[in-house]
């Protein structure tokens, strides 16, 4: 048999020309992978983003109280029920160097009825505190009308300005007491003569 090398050149030319699109397809499945795998890794990396950014808590705002060192210390006692009143009530101590005059002891009630919130500033007596003094302030409100009351500030002259302060709780709400009651049963038939007899029988209250 006598070998053709036109035929022979001819196999030569598809056998590379296979082999080409063979790694020419071998290149495309990789590039494609690639690209699946760093689209994937950037959809990934997105989502963490987001969740965190979504989880994350926004920073605190500023506080808007006074700045500094506290001048004063408020000891806020326990509210206490009195005849259908709420008694609300404390003692101010002057921690400054400095005196303090007309010091307000600002509370925030919330109200029964529709939740809103009241400021009710306390007046402190007496009137001015010199360093290391006490003062007492207290409020009297319908017990029905407020749900809680919180510590919302102090405040001095002059201008009735919001002061840095430090806070502790007071005395505790005294145990409640119940009077007890005497129950009056009145016997029946004559003095001296049993309730029950088996010539007089009755029914025992």
């Amino acid at each position: 048999m006598i070998n053709n090398p036109f035929h022979q050149e001819e196999a030569n030319e598809q056998r590379h020309d296979t082999n080409r699109r063979i790694l020419l397809g071998i290149v495309c499945a990789v590039a494609v992978t690639a690209l699946l795998i760093a689209g994937y890794t950037y959809i990934r990396r997105q989502h963490a983003q987001r969740i965190l950014a979504e989880n994350t808590p926004p920073p605190a705002p500023e506080s808007p109280g006074p700045k500094g060192p506290p001048l004063a210390h408020v000891v806020v006692d326990e509210p206490t029920l009195e005849k259908g009143f709420t008694l609300i009530g404390g003692v101010v101590k002057n921690t400054s160097d400095r005196e303090l005059s007309d010091i307000l002891v600002v509370i925030e009630m919330r109200r029964r009825k529709d939740g809103g919130l009241e400021e009710v500033a306390l007046p402190v007596t007496p009137p001015i505190l010199q360093p290391q003094a006490e003062g007492a302030y207290s409020l009297k409100a319908p017990a029905q009308d407020y749900a809680s009351i919180r510590l919302a500030g102090v405040k001095v002259e002059p201008q009735k300005t919001l002061i840095a302060y430090t806070s502790s709780q007071g005395k505790k709400r005294p145990p409640e007491r119940f009077e007890p009651k005497v129950v009056v049963v009145k016997r029946s038939g004559k003095p001296g003569e049993f309730i029950n007899t088996p010539d007089n029988p009755g029914r025992v209250p």
